[in-house]
């Protein structure tokens, strides 16, 4: 299990960070956007594709896993979900996770292919620890590429958070054997890296197993950022943990004049209830921020930043209100939790598009992705225009009334849309 580091500890890895943005140091690449009609994943007949009014545009559905197009080293298994994609040297890289079910597995495994037209893939890597393997998320920065992930139990009724690994891509199909990072904590689930400006940005948290337990333990958002890859350190230098309550995954989008608006999920429940909670201020300073509270939960939040606004996508409770809180206020915060995720459990879900007031500090719904069951979790490439590449997964469309429990334990795949979003 990785350690943590004290205050001073982080200080050092602050200063680190700063002395490796000095601005005699040649700026590192960028990858320009792929074209969508090197993909095949264009939205429009015509691209680049422009959304000249205010309307979303997406394409039909486009199976990717299971797929005879895969590599014959990908061995899928019922259940395909947790999956991230980057455009890096020219290609897109896929990592996805294959198990028996939704739920914990020792048979768990992480495939990463990769493809410059989405139609040949070649393999790149497998990882199996006989423990379960989650939340892959790609690292391109400085023109490298690594894939972190979170390693879990194997009890399948049981969330148990260990440690995050790393592996470095050496070359085609070449990576390194999945190794601790000594700047992240222990018990440490990353969420969400993204890299803006040539500088990477890494929010994951700790004290996940609370989550499912209601232990006494807060959850506790860090948000790192990397100028080499190599070296992580607080994005706030004093403050590493930017939220501490029961927010877990959390995504970001950062805003002009150095401003930050935030998503993150509230399951475990705190002093603002349950469901997610929306935050806005200066990058810097998270003292600052402004929050709101949201009865609905955004389950494996995935903040898109096109032009001057902010998107979300994110799961959707198929109920009246579509709340996760029930509002069982007399009630104990275990039992609240108790009654909130019983209910949860039982509703059928959608994957959708949500718009993010990061003013108001406020979401609304826009549009559902083909999604029923089990569902939702997304992750995104900017194309040409004012397209982007989404990739998702979903038990089958055909039986949309399918309660989120039910699919836990049915097939799922992923596949692929291109969204068209306004500016």
């Amino acid at each position: 299990m990785g350690r943590g580091l004290s205050a001073a500890g982080w200080l050092a890895l602050a200063l680190l960070g700063l002395a490796g943005c000095a601005e005699d140091e040649a700026a590192p690449p960028i990858d320009p956007a792929p074209d969508c009609a090197a993909l095949d994943a264009c939205s429009c007949a015509a691209p680049p594709c422009v959304i000249r009014d205010d309307t979303v545009t997406q394409t039909a559905p486009v199976t990717v896993a299971p797929d005879p197009t895969l590599p014959a080293e990908v061995r899928s298994q019922a259940a395909h979900n947790n999956l991230d994609l980057v455009w890096h040297g020219g290609r897109l890289y896929f990592a996805f996770r294959t198990a028996p079910s939704h739920f914990a597995s020792a048979d768990a495994r992480l495939y990463v292919v990769s493809t410059a037209d989405q139609q040949a893939w070649r393999f790149e890597a497998a990882f199996h620890l006989e423990r379960d393997l989650r939340e892959p998320r790609f690292l391109s920065v400085g023109g490298q590429l690594w894939l972190y992930m979170a390693v879990l139990g194997t009890d399948s009724l049981a969330f148990e958070p260990g440690e995050t690994r790393v592996s470095a891509m050496t070359g085609p199909g070449a990576w390194t054997e999945p190794a601790l990072h000594p700047d992240l904590p222990g018990d440490f689930i990353p969420w969400r890296i993204r890299t803006v400006d040539g500088v990477g940005y890494l929010m994951g948290y700790t004290g996940g197993a609370g989550v499912y337990t209601q232990t006494d333990e807060p959850v506790r958002v860090y948000w790192l950022q990397t100028a080499d890859g190599d070296r992580w350190a607080p994005v706030a230098p004093e403050t590493p943990v930017v939220l501490e309550g029961g927010v877990s995954e959390a995504d970001f989008a950062l805003l002009p004049g150095d401003q930050v608006v935030l998503v993150g999920r509230n399951e475990a429940g705190d002093a603002g209830g349950f469901g997610s909670r929306i935050c806005r201020g200066p990058m810097r300073s998270p003292d600052a921020w402004r929050c709101a509270d949201d009865p609905r939960k955004y389950d494996s939040p995935l903040v898109i930043h096109h032009g001057e606004r902010v998107w979300l996508v994110g799961r959707r409770n198929l109920t009246d209100t579509g709340h996760y809180d029930l509002g069982m206020t007399d009630r104990s915060l275990a039992e609240q939790w108790a009654f909130n995720q019983t209910a949860y459990w039982r509703a059928p879900k959608r994957c959708s598009l949500w718009a993010v007031d990061p003013e108001g500090l406020a979401v609304d719904f826009v549009a559902d992705l083909p999604s029923a069951g089990d569902t939702c979790f997304a992750s995104a490439v900017p194309l040409s225009g004012d397209d982007w590449l989404l990739y998702n997964y979903s038990s089958p469309f055909e039986d949309p009334d399918r309660t989120w429990r039910a699919g836990q334990n049915g097939p799922t795949f992923i596949y692929r849309t291109t969204l068209g979003l306004p500016r």
